[in-house]
């Protein structure tokens, strides 16, 4: 009987031997360049993008041997395509400085939220990990090209006055709005929602506020939040920042206005939320394609713990 039973145990180990050399010929494609582009970024800024980036997020990766080993290759070569996908330093210079310094931006706010590099790829590569170092440098770098201006007097007359015709409900076009690419309506009258709360991006020089609908003020005012309920909607509605010669910081020219709206079926493709932006006092739809939302998501990744909302609501109570 152990006879047998050995037997088997060398028959299932041979075939599973067999099956292991037999996929290790069957590897998806990843293209590879040679060429290697310097980054217009200052030297210790580029160490550290090379060293924990460029594996998953150009087309100079660097395998290991053991990242070539197959199961585990396809696995790699799915990253390596959703990485480059999404950000590709070697298609750097086709970018322009608006969506570079929005790319870093994003990219910090995902080292911080310790979602990149993925911890399943530094289990094996020790010396992607960013040091506190590491991340002041970039920090340092992102703040110096996103200087704060003072804004000339007629920009900001211009703007107080456009500010206010927004409050009064005269500043936008609401009127026959395009939908955005993926098929979603422009929402008419989220200004009159409650704000529950405000945000700023330093790289691109906004600021916001954040409007909830009424089921969302109730799921908040009960602590009802992770996750949302359906039907939650939000809007964050963004302004260039205006500086005074005082360096008092206040909203300017509208930019645009975001909206996340929650139904977890019928979105459930895209983290159960809907995604839509508008730009500018004429709301055009953003995005040259409905994959315009693959930014969103992307984006919003690093809190798929708090349901993929960013912005800690304020206390608010619904009395």
């Amino acid at each position: 009987m152990s006879i047998l039973k050995s037997k088997k145990t060398k028959t299932i180990i041979g075939v599973l031997l067999l099956v292991f050399i037999a996929i290790q010929f069957v590897r998806p494609s990843i293209t590879y360049s040679s060429e290697k582009k310097k980054l217009d970024v200052p030297d210790n800024v580029e160490a550290i993008i090379r060293k924990s980036c460029y594996d998953c997020h150009s087309d100079e990766t660097n395998l290991k041997w053991f990242d070539k080993v197959q199961p585990a290759y396809w696995l790699v070569a799915g990253h390596i395509k959703d990485g480059r996908k999404a950000l590709n330093f070697s298609r750097w210079d086709s970018l322009s400085s608006g969506d570079k310094k929005n790319d870093l931006y994003l990219s910090l706010n995902q080292i911080l939220y310790k979602t990149m590099p993925l911890p399943s790829y530094l289990a094996l590569h020790h010396g992607a990990k960013l040091d506190s170092n590491d991340i002041t440098v970039l920090k340092n770098y992102l703040l110096s090209i996103s200087p704060s201006k003072v804004s000339d007097t007629s920009l900001v007359n211009s703007s107080n006055k456009e500010y206010q015709n927004w409050i009064n409900g005269s500043g936008t076009v609401t009127d026959n709005v395009k939908p955005t690419l993926n098929g979603i309506e422009y929402i008419k009258g989220f200004e009159n929602w409650k704000a529950i709360s405000t945000s700023d991006r330093f790289d691109n020089g906004t600021m916001r506020v954040i409007f909830g609908n009424d089921i969302a003020v109730k799921a908040i005012a009960s602590g009802n939040i992770n996750p949302y309920p359906d039907g939650t909607v939000f809007a964050k509605a963004a302004w260039k920042e205006q500086t005074d010669s005082s360096g008092m910081v206040y909203a300017g020219q509208f930019f645009q206005v975001e909206f996340m709206i929650k139904d977890s079926k019928k979105y459930a493709s895209t983290e159960g939320w809907g995604w839509a932006r508008w730009r500018g006092t004429d709301l055009k739809p953003y995005g040259k394609t409905a994959l315009f939302v693959t930014e969103c998501t992307s984006c919003h990744q690093p809190m798929k713990d708090n349901d993929f909302v960013f912005t800690m609501p304020l206390h608010l109570s619904d009395k």
